[in-house]
């Protein structure tokens, strides 16, 4: 005989000649030489050393285990004193009764969305990885689920979590920002056979999810073929010179000609216009000429007036001093100071007549 003792806590399983026997509880035991004895601590799980049914037709082992059966199409969640421990898969799992608090949370895998009540921040664990599916759907966004081919509903802003199954889950995502979409180097040939380069810039945003990515395929394609044909239609009904004058109505002809398309197409045009007009060498360079030409006639234009007015200003000068011979003189000695500013030395020759001249300017007395 040998002596086994089991403390507090703790469990042992009798095996004789390979085969279970009894349980052992906390205490001594005394038992033949040739038993086996295996110690379990019930704060572990159990880890199953033979056939579980054979285990659980000892009616005392039964009574310590719970277990958990798990289905082909099933996954469990065990929670240890409510916190998350793992996820157990199809098969039978036996956990100690009494000691520790467990729960156990049994989930449908062909079921399409992962219940709510389960917490998503487990969802992100590694144990989850073989049974979820995650989708996000950001603020500026909404989503479309189809479900083996078939449109299920609307998804708007936020994160879906669904079980990994034989289901085929898509999701198709719209962005619901506005966009810009920019019709680049269009060469057309306006009424007048000029051939022009034209850049055109479209914004539009998605308004219909399903007309966009349901029933059209490519909206973005077709809404710049439609932007693009309804360009080229308007310009060509104009001459060169009317285009240049009624640049700022291409927008509005465009937007009321695509209007209906866009709308089936799913989205709406919110703004658009004409960005730069690009000419071939030859008509640039006649424009240039008739530039250059325009303001030289206006910089004559200018240069005349200025030269009238200054006349009629001589000329209103010199009446008014023909009738004050006063205010003559006094234009006489302003000229003769600006003179004399730009003279440092005078010489005389001729006699006193210079001197007396001189003094007949700065005096104004012919007698003297």
């Amino acid at each position: 005989m040998k002596r086994v003792k089991i403390y507090a806590y703790k469990v042992g399983l009798v095996f004789r000649d390979g085969n279970f026997v009894k349980v052992l509880t906390e205490g001594t035991h005394w038992l033949r030489w040739g038993d086996a004895v295996k110690i379990y601590d019930l704060n572990e799980y159990f880890a199953v050393p033979c056939e579980l049914n054979i285990l659980l037709e000892n009616e005392q082992l039964a009574a310590m285990l719970e277990v958990v059966t798990v289905m082909d199409n099933e996954i469990a969640v065990v929670y240890r004193e409510g916190i998350f421990q793992k996820v157990l898969i199809a098969g039978r799992y036996p956990f100690w009764k009494g000691l520790v608090n467990y729960d156990f949370k049994i989930y449908d895998l062909n079921e399409l969305e992962i219940p709510k009540t389960i917490d998503k921040n487990i969802l992100s664990r590694t144990s989850f990885y073989n049974y979820i599916r995650v989708h996000i759907i950001e603020s500026y966004e909404e989503g479309l689920l189809f479900v083996d081919g078939q449109l299920e509903r609307k998804l708007k802003a936020g994160t879906y979590y669904f079980w990994k199954n034989d289901k085929t889950i898509t999701v198709l995502k719209s962005d619901l920002r506005a966009q810009q979409m920019e019709i680049a180097g269009q060469e057309i040939l306006s009424k007048d056979k000029a051939a022009l380069r034209i850049n055109f810039y479209a914004q539009y945003q998605v308004i219909d999810i399903e007309k966009a990515l349901v029933e059209t395929n490519n909206f973005a394609k077709q809404l710049y073929i439609s932007v693009q044909l309804a360009l080229r239609e308007y310009i060509g009904t104009l001459t060169f010179d009317e285009l240049l004058a009624k640049k700022e109505k291409v927008e509005t002809y465009v937007l009321k000609a695509i209007a209906e398309k866009a709308t089936n197409l799913g989205v709406k045009i919110t703004d658009c216009g004409i960005r730069d007009i690009i000419l071939p060498g030859e008509v640039k360079e006649i424009m240039n000429q008739v530039l250059i030409a325009e303001k030289r006639a206006q910089a004559n234009i200018i240069t005349r007036r200025e030269e009238t007015a200054s006349t009629r200003s001589l000329l209103n000068t010199a009446k008014l001093m023909e009738d004050n011979e006063m205010l003559f003189k006094l234009k006489e000695m302003e000229y003769v100071e600006k003179i004399a500013e730009k003279i440092n030395n005078i010489s005389l020759s001729g006699g006193s007549q210079v001197v007396e001249q001189l003094k007949t300017i700065f005096t104004g007395n012919k007698d003297n």
